[in-house]
């Protein structure tokens, strides 16, 4: 087990969960939610690295300051969301007997989306809302530009996949973890076709028309989703120019790698902040746009939002 003090905060990370909470009373209570609040990370993510570079930059300890209690989950790198989403449903049973809640709030980013979507819909009874930004919900057109291109079952897809595996292997060590990685399926699954697999098994807050809004509410669980279209937002941001070359394999009004349309799922906060996908969760070290709302005040009006809506 490590310990990670943090300014005002203390993070305990149990079990590979890092859980943020407040020692401080009377700190307020803008984000008290009724519910947990747990942060899913997208393809190549994690929790921390060194305990220096923390994936939600900012965002729990933020959260925590106002009340909430907030648990930052890590999966594999890569792989599949239904894969990935069993990896969260351990972590989400451990949550539950630590905190004696028996719901969560989930909140997923870019291809975690896709996990919270598949562990609502298999795992009803442990989840309150369900929150995915920038998921690419009818599917990413720089998957399907990788799938037409590169994986063609021959050498190219296989230095693809032991490249990538090898990289999920070792931000998965940097960061305190070892999980399965499989890039290849886990590259398919965010295609066109492989969203519309998915979509066809756990159809739950997807929009009827293609850029409309889904149920806000299915089998009780509450649907939200938000997004960006801003890619070149930060000059000091060296990963801007890659997301500014990857946007122009989207054909519509996108954050670097997910259009604004395909981001829609249940009640849609906004489709057009001016963030790329990084600047959704507040990367890189919050070298996000001066002339748009801070992603914190995104993720602390959220949190307000669960709070009054009972969550």
């Amino acid at each position: 087990m490590r310990r990670i003090v943090r300014p005002l905060l203390t993070a305990l990370a149990v079990s590979g969960i890092v859980a943020f909470t407040s020692p401080k009373t009377g700190c307020g209570t803008y984000t008290k939610t009724q519910y947990p609040i747990v942060l899913a990370h997208g393809a190549a993510g994690f929790d921390s690295l060194f305990d220096i570079l923390d994936y939600w930059f900012g965002i729990p300890e933020d959260l925590a300051a106002g009340g909430a209690k907030v648990f930052v989950t890590e999966v594999s790198q890569f792989n599949t969301p239904e894969v990935r989403g069993e990896q969260l449903i351990v972590q989400l049973e451990e949550i539950r007997a630590i905190t004696g809640k028996a719901k969560v709030n989930l909140i997923g980013h870019s291809q975690g989306g896709f996990d919270v979507r598949y562990v609502a819909a298999v795992r009803p009874d442990l989840v309150a809302s369900v929150t995915t930004i920038g998921t690419p919900h009818r599917g990413d057109e720089v998957a399907d530009y990788l799938d037409a291109n590169f994986l063609n079952g021959g050498f190219t897809q296989d230095v693809i996949g032991n490249f990538a595996n090898t990289l999920g292997t070792v931000i998965g060590l940097l960061s305190g973890s070892s999980n399965p990685q499989d890039a290849i399926a886990g590259i398919r699954s965010l295609t066109s076709a492989g969203v519309a697999a998915f979509n066809a098994s756990y159809p739950q807050g997807l929009p009827a028309t293609a850029c409309g809004a889904g149920n806000a509410v299915v089998n009780g669980i509450r649907y939200y989703s938000w997004t960006g279209t801003g890619v070149l937002t930060n000059s000091g941001d060296l990963f801007d120019g890659a997301l500014g070359v990857a946007s122009l394999f989207t054909s519509e009004a996108n954050d670097g790698l997910v259009g604004r349309c395909s981001a829609h799922l249940g009640q849609v906060i906004r489709d057009d902040y001016f963030f790329n996908h990084l600047d959704e969760v507040n990367q890189i070290t919050a070298l996000v746009s001066a002339f748009e709302t801070n992603p914190l005040v995104v993720f602390r009006t959220h949190a307000n939002r669960l709070k009054n809506a009972g969550l």
